[in-house]
């Protein structure tokens, strides 16, 4: 089942405190929303399983169609019901970042600046400076308590977001919290710099090719989990605001960034919703070479910003980008990714 209670907390951060390297630690964040309402999120910074260090990816300049929508919230909780059309987080189908990216730390250990806690410090500690900033944390709401003090910052009642990381893929163990469009993490907004940072946690356990209804690992006929392969073909740039009224101009360029031909047959091209086109070409695409896929009048891209998939004949994603209202708004002009 995924999980129950799935959605993103707006708040102001006020406080932080970290708890050692022990159990299962977590970097607690004291939060509090335009209501006065105070919240608490727990942050993981260490696995219960095997390789213990999470894997991290900070985005300095995030830069997404997300935004937009989180900007139409409330302050304070926001139920987030499953489904792409949301500002949900999905690691795997909403192209927030490139996993490859992605880098271990340890918890907690002595010393400055070389831990997962400090690097959530050196971000948390800004937003708590700025009256202005806002954290947007994604993930499982547990309380309200009422009677029930908060265990680390001793507010009344206890109310709070844990599950801010990566929610599908895990291991048979954790399979319970798996589902898609339900994936923790938290961006920091300064208005005064225009600016947002993301922040994305996963455990080093989980996989990153999931089934889309169930979130759950896709495996193979004989239960082995498939290890994802760096893939040689990418997508490098979209027309998503073509010239003139006429429908079906907008195209995708890939290319094969490898030594050796690929095979496209059967491939896809997709975005947000799952609509998309066929990626159709003479042959294997050539070491080096770039092929522009038209997308045809069914699989037309949004000029508010949207997301983009590469899919191959199994129907796994092979790479992946988002581009922005902004990136969007000049007509006829190319998105490089």
């Amino acid at each position: 089942m995924p999980l129950k209670t799935y959605g993103v907390l707006i708040a102001r951060a006020v406080a932080t405190r970290r708890e050692g390297a022990t159990h299962t630690p977590h970097y607690q964040i004291h939060l509090t929303d335009d209501q006065g309402t105070h919240y608490r999120a727990a942050v993981n910074v260490l696995s219960q399983e095997h390789p213990s260090e999470l894997l991290y990816l900070v985005a300095d300049d995030f830069r997404h169609p997300l935004t937009a929508r989180l900007e139409e919230l409330s302050s304070g909780w926001n139920t987030l019901p499953s489904g792409p059309g949301g500002p949900n987080l999905d690691f795997v189908r909403g192209n927030l970042f490139d996993p490859a990216g992605m880098r271990s730390l340890p918890p907690d250990v002595a010393g400055p600046d070389n831990d997962l806690a400090d690097l959530l410090d050196h971000y948390v500690q800004r937003a708590v400076a700025d009256p202005a900033a806002r954290l947007y944390v994604f993930g499982s709401r547990f309380g309200p308590e009422p009677g029930v003090k908060d265990k680390v910052f001793g507010f009344l009642p206890g109310n709070g977001v844990h599950d801010v990381h990566m929610n599908q893929g895990n291991s048979r163990r954790f399979r319970g919290d798996d589902g898609v469009w339900q994936d923790g993490g938290f961006l920091l907004r300064f208005p005064g710099q225009s600016r947002w940072v993301g922040i994305f946690l996963a455990f080093q356990s989980q996989s990153w090719h999931t089934d889309d209804t169930t979130g759950h690992t896709l495996e193979h006929v004989d239960g082995t989990r498939p290890t994802p392969a760096v893939q040689p073909v990418r997508i490098v740039a979209a027309l998503v605001n073509a010239t003139g009224p006429a429908p079906g101009a907008e195209t995708v360029t890939l290319l094969n960034a490898s030594a050796d031909p690929v095979d496209l047959t059967g491939w896809r091209v997709v975005g947000r919703l799952g609509h998309g086109a066929p990626v159709q070409a003479a042959g294997p695409l050539a070491p080096g070479a770039c092929l522009t896929v038209p997308l045809g009048p069914d699989a037309r891209l949004g000029d508010h910003g949207g997301e983009l998939s590469l899919l191959d004949a199994a129907g796994l994603k092979v790479h992946g980008v988002s581009y922005t209202a902004e990136q969007a708004a000049r007509e006829g002009w190319t998105v490089v990714f």
